[in-house]
């Protein structure tokens, strides 16, 4: 981020020097396990730790720090800066730097398909310019601002990430993050518990409208695209179904890849991605669509789509004894869940088995949600489902195949280990909580949203 000044940090913060003088912040941590010399500290308050408690630890290696509770006696030889909420002022420190940068800032939202997409972005914008991006899906009031903490002077587009847990979080991120390009992938039942409805889902979405000048939109989501009425900047469509700026054709899948026909202002290429499933192409279409905003040719959309690894966590193809493992098992709700479960179909050999934990934080619309994808499954050729949880455990009531019930993601395992045979095609989902990566791999601790000596909740769930 280069070097602030204490009256750049003070006229970015609002805040007031208590203690101490600062010849130069090197750097913001949250974290008094990892803060470097050089660097200032922000005592957050977190769901189970308070940063404040550990102000006088980050002080033997960190310049100074900004607080809201003001210390018992003056630290010596270290600047405390006193604000209302620390929260807020790491948003500032992070809306100054991004403010005083200047460089264009891309924000992607959407219920699913967020972090692929943002990586694909940056793939493909990496063919040409220095990109900034969130780390891993670090996208929520505390994940964003520091990935623009880590504007440096040479980055020349940020990629950003944005989720939301309640209304008006999208708003929160923007002010903070000032977006000139928006990517809006789809709207679907999640982390509903923050949220009324789906309208107020796609509400809190759409709230990145009021700052950007041109929004990207999935065209195949046409309750997205009637929310995008009256909007008076640029909107440029992709889609596989429906009329688009840009589309695809000729879609093929195999086990571990896809490939399609990129269409884009009347011109063509033909794309192999090293991805499968349908939702990756349309990941594929909103990045591309990025690309055509920055004027990127349309081979060099190709080459930065093409070189896309995939990210971990996320529909990974892996082997157990002879059977196929698809491992989704970053987060779940009904629409990610769904198309996973295609991918189930798709790639079946032999026997399906379905091995699936509670989607969790959706409400009051939890139980109806899993009975229905009890229901729906129903319809598909699954062999065996595993459920995972209280919640999967009323989606098996209403499955009519074979189901076994239980309790955790370690039980899980016992029973797919007795049960898998070889040839089989195996499908691991659930939300983030259900630790649902022990079931192939028991030696994954699974541990998420976690908040260690003053680092914050960082860590986000949000859709």
């Amino acid at each position: 981020m280069g070097t602030l000044t204490l009256q750049e940090i003070i006229e970015a913060t609002g805040g007031r020097l208590l203690y101490g003088n600062l010849n130069g912040v090197k750097g913001i941590s949250i974290d008094s396990r990892t803060i470097e010399e050089g660097e200032l500290f922000i005592a957050l308050k977190g769901v189970r730790f308070d940063g404040h408690d550990f102000v006088d630890e980050a002080l033997n290696k960190g310049v100074g720090a900004i607080v809201s509770i003001p210390p018992a006696r003056p630290p010596k030889g270290k600047a405390i800066i006193y604000v209302n909420n620390t929260l807020k002022a790491l948003q500032d420190i992070a809306h100054f730097i991004r403010t005083k940068s200047g460089i264009p800032v891309v924000s992607i939202t959407g219920t699913n398909g967020k972090t692929t997409t943002k990586e694909m972005v940056a793939s493909i914008l990496g063919t040409k310019y220095k990109v900034l991006k969130n780390t891993g899906n670090l996208n929520n009031q505390i994940g964003l601002p520091l990935s623009l903490l880590r504007l440096s002077d040479d980055d020349e587009v940020a990629v950003l990430e944005m989720g939301a847990s309640m209304p008006g979080d999208i708003k929160e991120l923007c002010r903070v993050a000032l977006p000139d390009y928006g990517v809006l992938t789809n709207i679907g039942y999640a982390h509903l518990e923050g949220f009324k409805d789906i309208y107020a889902v796609r509400q809190t979405k759409l709230e990145m409208l009021d700052y950007v000048r041109t929004v990207i939109v999935n065209a195949d989501d046409s309750f997205l695209l009637e929310g995008t009425q009256g909007f008076k900047g640029e909107i440029i469509k992709y889609g596989i179904d429906s009329p688009s700026d840009i589309y695809a054709r000729d879609i093929v899948f195999e086990e571990r890849e896809s490939g399609f026909t990129l269409f884009v202002n009347g011109r063509s290429v033909p794309v192999r991605l090293k991805v499968a499933g349908r939702f990756n192409i349309y990941n594929a279409l909103a990045a591309a669509s990025v690309g055509v905003v920055f004027d990127m040719d349309i081979e060099a959309v190709k080459e930065g789509l093409e070189s896309f690894e995939g990210v971990p966590m996320r529909l990974e193809i892996k082997d157990l004894g002879g059977a196929t493992v698809i491992s989704d098992v970053y987060n779940a709700n009904p629409a990610s869940m769904e198309e996973a479960i295609k991918e189930l179909v798709r790639l079946k050999r032999k026997r399906a088995i379905a091995v699936l934990g509670d989607m969790l934080e959706l409400g009051h619309y939890a139980e109806t949600a899993h009975r229905r994808l009890g229901m729906w499954m129903s319809k598909f050729p699954i062999d065996l489902f595993i459920a995972v949880g209280p919640l999967m455990a009323a989606a098996a009531e209403e499955f009519s195949n074979r189901s076994i019930k239980a309790s955790d993601a370690k039980e899980a395992r016992e029973i797919l280990l007795a049960e898998y045979r070889e040839g089989d095609t195996i499908l691991i989902k659930g939300s983030r909580s259900m630790r649902m990566e022990e079931v192939i791999d028991p030696a994954k601790n699974g541990a998420v949203n976690s908040i260690n000596k003053g680092e914050g909740a960082v860590k986000s769930n949000a859709v």
